[in-house]
């Protein structure tokens, strides 16, 4: 089994570039991070990078190589495995000085680490010979945090060869990412978010790392990002059928998050955090039962015990006490921070200018956006260089983008292969479409708007690495997007790594002085404001579907409402004064969803 590290949370995969090197920067203190293979090239300029940076020898893999999208994810996985080990080596023969990056790993422990505990206790010893003995002691428990990868399975193109014909489907993005994971020496968890992806789990049980051993260990592990506990128990059944553990579901928010937002039915996130803590045994058991029974049909070794499943959650948490309440009374096994540590350059990687606009972001500046090429609801900065230069381009007529690296291909209303809808192949003739159908000009306005909303997120994701390490020469490599949670209204300032882990473990306070309400309250108001929006769309042409998914949703989030009510001596104990003004909120929240019931109903 891999070894776990000492912290309670973890930081999420952010775009392309803003965690792709983050495990350089904070693997060594203990802290697990999460980097997108999705884009290939990047990681292919970010090898170069650290290979100059760090004195190794750099062979480019060009596109002209066989397999190439595979051997530069494992090329690139193997360097950073490589420098964080040799980080790992250095630390130990550091001393306990406090300047040291030996004192700042133990000192950023939760307080309840016994790691935490012996550290303490070395501090206090006065017997020079037992203190050396405790240090060495420490110096053998230190423990990297893991460098963990994420797969997003959507982005799963077909590529061509230089002939035009479709490669084999282990060429695809999505498993050619997986192929360059397994393939690589780091030992670590795999993610999988934005559903399933059946041509990828029918790939995954090839490699051996992701298999039992004779042990009942795994070189290399799963972890489903999932929304509900439907989502896991579905998934979760598909992989064991294979022979393949989940040995993580990581819950999120589905719109108090960064990126892509998947909202679910109007379920929200107390009560899907309730049933997984209440059927938590019961789906290992299941999961269990099904993987050992696919396990001995393949004549592989059947672990004896059940092995470790964790569940995590992640998405707008902002204070010590829900990171605290999360884990104590939902039983989480650790939490996950991505928006604030967009504020933390010792923990990923936003060029000056972003950086600049983050800290300075308000409520106001944070929206929902309609700008991805896939058509998912995405959250977003406004204002950002990526969206100026959308912007310049439309007005100088030429709106879209030329789509080099084509990752958000799935448009085929036009051409035969996918195209992207953020593309000048495709705006180009999507708005001829619109001018040729003579319609209403305010209608023609509102289509066209629609168009010309799509943004390039595989350079403006990917670009801020290229700018803050001044990699590349294209002028295009400057214009990036960004994608905070709504959570990021209630940070500002640029923060020490030191400074934000303490915010998490609540030594330290890196909340500005909005007025921030629960994380559950706080996607509630998402929630109310999402269902709004989605009755607007729809209320003029409503169907019966339509009218009974409206009102499904609106039943859950008034669930939801009720158990959050229940709840209240739970979320605040002993205090009182943040129960009423909680019970207020989502007392004023009952009443606007009951008068938003009420037009869909006359409608």
């Amino acid at each position: 089994m891999l070894q776990l590290t000492p912290h309670t949370f973890h930081i999420p995969v952010m775009g392309l570039a803003f965690s792709v090197d983050s495990p350089l920067k904070v693997a060594r203190y203990g802290i697990s991070s999460v980097v997108s293979l999705s884009d290939d090239g990047l990681l292919e300029q970010m090898r170069e990078h650290y290979s100059n940076v760090y004195g190794r020898e750099f062979t480019p893999i060009t596109p002209k190589e066989e397999d190439y999208r595979a051997r530069r994810t494992t090329a690139y996985l193997n360097l950073l495995d490589e420098l964080v080990t040799q980080q790992m080596v250095e630390l130990k023969l550091q001393e306990f000085t406090p300047d040291s990056e030996l004192t700042r790993y133990f000192e950023m422990l939760p307080d309840s680490s016994p790691l935490k505990e012996e550290y303490l206790e070395m501090l206090q010893e006065t017997d020079a010979d037992w203190k050396q003995h405790l240090q060495d002691e420490l110096r053998d428990a230190l423990v990297p945090g893991s460098i963990d990868v994420n797969i997003m399975t959507k982005l799963d193109k077909t590529n061509y060869s230089k002939g035009g014909e479709p490669l084999p489907q282990e060429y695809s993005d999505a498993l050619a990412a997986l192929r360059g994971f397994a393939n690589s020496t780091v030992r670590s968890s795999v993610v999988f978010s934005a559903g399933m992806n059946m041509r990828l789990y029918g790939y995954i049980d090839q490699f051996p790392d992701f298999l039992p051993d004779a042990k009942g260990q795994f070189q290399k592990q799963i972890i489903i990002k999932v929304s509900d506990y439907r989502s896991a128990l579905v998934q979760g059944k598909i992989l064991a059928k294979k022979g393949l553990w989940v040995s993580e579901f990581r819950i999120e928010s589905g719109l108090n998050c960064g990126g892509h937002a998947f909202a679910t039915d109007g379920y929200l996130i107390g009560p899907i955090l309730e049933e997984f803590k209440q059927n938590r045994e019961a789906l290992r058991n299941e999961l269990y039962s099904i993987f050992s029974s696919a396990l001995a049909s393949k004549g592989i070794h059947v672990p004896l015990e059940i092995p470790m499943q964790r569940i995590t959650m992640q998405g707008g948490i902002g204070t010590n006490q829900e990171h605290e309440f999360l884990m104590k009374h939902y039983g989480v096994d650790a939490t996950g921070w991505g928006t604030p540590f967009l504020l933390v350059p010792e923990a990923t990687t936003v060029d000056e200018p972003t950086l600049q606009q983050l800290v300075g972001a308000t409520a106001d500046d944070l929206y929902l956006s309609p700008i991805s090429p896939l058509g998912v609801p995405f959250n977003a900065l406004r204002n950002t260089s990526g969206e100026q230069l959308k912007k310049e381009r439309a007005d100088k007529g030429k709106p879209g983008s030329p789509c080099i690296k084509k990752h958000l291909v799935s448009n085929t209303e036009f051409t035969d292969e996918p195209i992207c809808t953020a593309s000048r192949k495709y705006q180009r003739r999507k708005l001829e479409e619109l001018k040729s159908q003579e319609l209403d000009p305010i209608v023609y306005l509102a289509e066209e708007a629609k168009v010309l909303a799509k943004e390039c997120l595989c350079d403006g994701l990917a670009n801020s690495a290229l700018q803050l390490f001044n990699i590349g020469k294209k002028a295009a490599s400057k214009a990036v997007t960004i994608c905070p949670g709504p959570n990021l209204a209630f940070f500002s300032g640029i923060f020490k790594l030191n400074e934000m882990v303490d915010h998490i473990y609540g030594r330290f306070n890196a909340l500005n002085s909005t007025y921030r309400p629960h994380m559950f309250v706080n996607e509630l108001k998402l929630y109310i404001s999402y269902w709004t929006d989605k009755k607007a769309e729809q209320l003029e042409t409503l169907t019966d579907k339509q009218y009974k998914y409206l009102q499904s949703f609106w039943d859950n989030l008034q669930q939801g409402i009720q158990y959050y009510k229940e709840q209240l001596p739970a979320i605040f104990k002993d205090e009182l004064e943040r129960q009423v003004l909680m019970l207020d909120e989502l007392l004023e929240a009952e009443d606007q969803l009951h008068r938003a019931r009420l037009q869909v109903v006359v409608a």
